[in-house]
């Protein structure tokens, strides 16, 4: 029996000899990863690699820039007056009209009817007012019918009259010299007031329409020349500025211009997108960057830049922009490095490691 205990005394200290050695080795086993885990944190938590370009002015000799639509001299949506039935078409689409010229008519035989009935009945009603006229003065007739024969006739010229309006609005002339457009009604269909007949467009003079900055708004703007391009065609045109809106648009910080175009071979079209310069005089210096460079925000817009190799948020103010880039007006200066990169990983104070490429 004693034999058994010392047995199990020895196995117990055995045991606990054993923990002692080897716990702590399992320890550093445990520990281990975590310093190298540790390690390769730290190697992570370096620069981080963005993209960027340094501001710099960009100069432009021809003025400022100029986007917008070209816009027809006139356009009207003709459409019909009365309730008819269309008894004939006199224009072809595309073809050129001129101002006055007889477009269509609608079917008006029954207001013609009623107009020569109203007529008979004014010349009957008139012959009778000059003998009631006569009879007044001779006293034979009373003041009070002679009055309600003359009220009835007014009443009838005044119902002739309306035919007459009826009866011309049955006729749908041009407004103004000019090119149709596509019909939408038939010889032989009914149409109804403010049914769709067609277009009609002087494209004889084009307006192009465009804003500039706000900044611009002291300036004599009227009489600047515009030179620009259209979609699809090399080649530069000139306009005048003939209208300033009074009103600065208050979303945009933008007022709107139009400028004259003749075009007297119908090279251009109305809706065409077109792009030039504003002819201001003298040299316009600005700085530019891409407009991926810009983040909006709440309070308004911020470029990230770097100082002293740390990233940096600062304010911004903007004006035109291009398809690829932004006017900046304050926040940044010549010599900034702008970044246009990796902006969302980016914190305030990071540090960077930046790739600077040709804006």
């Amino acid at each position: 029996m004693k034999k058994v205990v010392k047995r199990g005394l020895f196995g117990v200290l055995l045991l606990v000899a054993l923990g002692i050695i080897f716990i702590p080795r399992l320890g550093w086993l445990e520990t281990e990863p975590t310093q190298q885990g540790g390690k390769k944190g730290r190697a992570q938590g370096g620069n981080l690699p963005v993209s960027g370009i340094v501001a710099q002015y960009t100069e432009s000799t021809n003025g400022i820039t100029a986007m917008g639509t070209m816009l027809a001299n006139e356009e009207v949506e003709l459409v019909a007056e009365i309730v008819g039935k269309v008894k004939g078409i006199y224009f072809q689409e595309g073809s050129r009209v001129k101002k006055g010229q007889l477009l269509l008519k609608v079917d008006d035989a029954d207001l013609q009817a009623q107009l020569e009935r109203a007529e008979f009945q004014r010349k009957l009603l008139s012959e009778k007012l000059e003998r009631q006229r006569i009879l007044l003065k001779r006293e034979s007739i009373s003041r009070e019918a002679f009055d309600q024969l003359q009220t009835d006739y007014n009443v009838l010229q005044a119902d002739i009259e309306l035919l007459n309006v009826k009866i011309s609005r049955t006729e749908i002339r041009a407004p103004f010299d000019g090119v149709m457009g596509f019909r939408y009604v038939s010889e032989g269909s009914y149409v109804q007031p403010n049914s769709k007949i067609a277009a009609i467009v002087d494209n004889s003079v084009l307006k192009f329409e465009f804003s500039v900055p706000e900044k611009y708004a002291s300036q004599d703007l009227k009489g600047r020349k515009v030179s620009f391009r259209v979609t699809g065609n090399e080649r530069i045109y000139e306009a005048e500025v003939y209208a300033v809106d009074p009103l600065i648009d208050v979303k945009t910080r933008m007022i709107m211009l139009r400028a004259r175009f003749y075009n007297a071979k119908s090279e251009l079209m109305p809706g065409m997108f077109a792009k030039g310069k504003l002819v201001v005089g003298g040299k316009n210096e600005y700085i530019a960057v891409p407009t991926e460079a810009v983040v909006p925000e709440m309070e308004g817009k911020k470029i990230w830049v770097v100082e002293n190799g740390k990233a940096k948020s600062v304010p911004v103010e903007t004006e035109s922009r291009s398809a690829k880039f932004v006017e900046v007006i304050s926040g940044i200066q010549p010599g900034d490095t702008v970044l246009t990169g990796g902006l969302m990983q980016l914190r305030e104070g990071m540090t960077v490691k930046v790739n600077l490429t040709r804006p």
